[in-house]
Order: structure tokens, then sequence, then C-alpha cells
């Protein structure tokens, strides 16, 4: 049985990634501070770490691994420390990335768009980056000083009815109660993944033996933020009062000031298929309605 090791997997879609894993055999344990519980009972093995100290993070280098996965990492820091201590350690490392190391653009943004193993290596605690730049940082660091192999998953909005942000329950919210709702842009089109579809994505890229490097990962088709107010309406049954503009303060979750596209062709091209965004998002909206 393959040794699986899951930096988080406590909650969202981490906790859905920790149960693919399980039901596909493998022996996981996950690491974490311990301060939420999981639903795995014996299923699997648990150390108690904290992501953000290399001497705490030094106890999963007491075993070997066959795949690790990393949700929690966010800076170049982080990285260095995760590299250090799994050198000779694992066969593979699959890191969980955004969509925040590219900027925002009119254009589709393919893996290319950013270079991490040409990006200047720069010193900063996550307290002193932005989280776009520890992203870029963290994946820069992983790319260069990586002595076994990294593929890095850049995703867009995670969305499900787990979600801890509550953004997409904000406009269900909104909308019942008839509150305006500034959207920024209204042409801007953005990605989407389903929580359930990113955990798989990333066990998909944990065992492909051809995956290698950064891939996008998002459902196909993307959405301006009228559109997606659009089947909150149909869920509804009530209109949204849009206004577009509006000051830092008071745009809403997932305006943004021009398009944030993924182009997953990479993926595609490696035998990875995508669902439709109208095919979840629109029975999630429904959900949540529902509540």
């Amino acid at each position: 049985m393959k040794k699986v090791l899951v930096l988080g997997g406590t909650r969202f879609f981490g906790k859905r990634l920790v149960k693919g894993l399980v039901d596909s055999g493998y022996d996981v344990t996950i690491a974490t501070r311990g301060r939420q519980a999981d639903p795995f009972g014996n299923e699997i093995a648990r150390m108690q770490v904290d992501r953000n100290d290399l001497d705490s993070l030094k106890r999963i280098g007491s075993s070997e691994w066959e795949l690790v996965f990393d949700s929690l990492c966010y800076t170049g820091a982080n990285a260095s420390h995760i590299l250090q201590v799994l050198e000779g350690k694992v066969k593979r490392l699959v890191v969980t990335s955004s969509r925040a190391v590219y900027e925002h653009s009119p254009l589709i943004r393919r893996e290319a768009d950013f270079d991490p193993y040409s990006c200047p290596i720069t010193a900063g605690t996550r307290e002193e980056v932005s989280y776009e730049e520890g992203k870029r940082q963290a994946e820069a660091a992983l790319f260069q000083k990586a002595g076994f192999p990294v593929i890095a998953v850049r995703f867009p909005i995670v969305l499900g009815v787990e979600d801890y942000t509550k953004r997409l329950h904000f406009y269900v919210d909104q909308i019942r109660a008839q509150k305006e709702i500034y959207v920024g842009n209204p042409h801007a089109r953005q990605s989407y993944i389903d929580a359930d579809e990113a955990a798989r994505f990333l066990q998909w890229a944990g065992e492909s033996a051809q995956a290698c490097g950064p891939y996008n990962a998002c459902s196909d088709d993307a959405w301006t933020l009228p559109q997606l107010l659009g089947a909150v309406e149909d869920a509804i049954g009530k209109p949204a009062r849009i206004l577009t503009g509006g000051t830092a303060e008071q745009l809403s979750p997932f305006a943004i000031p021009d398009s944030y596209v993924l182009d997953t062709g990479k993926a595609r091209r490696e035998g990875y298929a995508f669902r439709s965004l109208s095919d979840w998002l629109v029975p999630l909206i429904q959900r949540l309605a529902a509540e």
C-alpha cells in the first residue's frame, strides 16, 4: 500500500482529496496543527505539525512517502522548508497553487504566462508579501530547488457547499434580501472549479506518470458576474439589484477589474476532461438557495 501525506486535509476540497485517496486504497497520513477535527476515524494516520515552523515540520521527514500533497504552501519560505525536510523522502510533491500567480488580463491565461523556473527568488514571510507574490515565490522555490518531481496546480475560485469563505452564499443572501450588489467590471469573465473536481484533479496530478510542472485546473466555460447572478436570480425567484463600479470596500466577493480566465489545454492534452461549469454551478446555487 502506497504511503501518502496530505498537508492540510481537514476542510473543503482538502478533505475530499483525503476521502478520494482513502477510497483508492492509499495509506494516508494528514499533517495539521490538530485544531480541527476530521471525519476519517481510523482510516488515516495523523501528525500534528505547524506548517510555518521548520522544527515542527521536520516530523514529516521521519517517513518516506510515495506522494505528498501540500495545500498549505503560501510563501517561498514555506516551499524551502518543505524541500529541506522531504529531500530523499518523497517520490513526488503536488502543491496547491493559485490563479493569483497571473495578472488580471483580457487574455486567457496559459501556464507559460508565469514561468516559475525563471522567476527571481526573494525573501519574505506571509505577513511581508501579498498572497499573489507569496504564491509566485512558493512556485519559484519549488521548481528551481527541488531534487524530486514537483507539480503545482493553479486553481481559480473553488466553490462548494462547504466553502468556508461563504462568497457564493453572499450573493444568495443579498438577492434574497434585495440588497445592492456591486459587480465591478460587468464584462469581466472568470473561471471556477467545483470542490469535488479540485480534489479529483489533485489526485490525478499525483497519479499521472507524465504530469510535471504547473497546471491550470478549472471547469469549461467562464462566466461574468452578471451571468452568475442570473443563475442566483432564477433559483431565488427575485431580481438582483446590480450596480457597476464601486469602491474597493463596496465591491462584492467575485467582482474583478478585468477577466481572469484560465486555459486548461495542458491537462486536456494529457487526458484529463473537466466538467462544464453549468453542470455543477447551477445545481450548487439551487442547493444554497433552498437552505
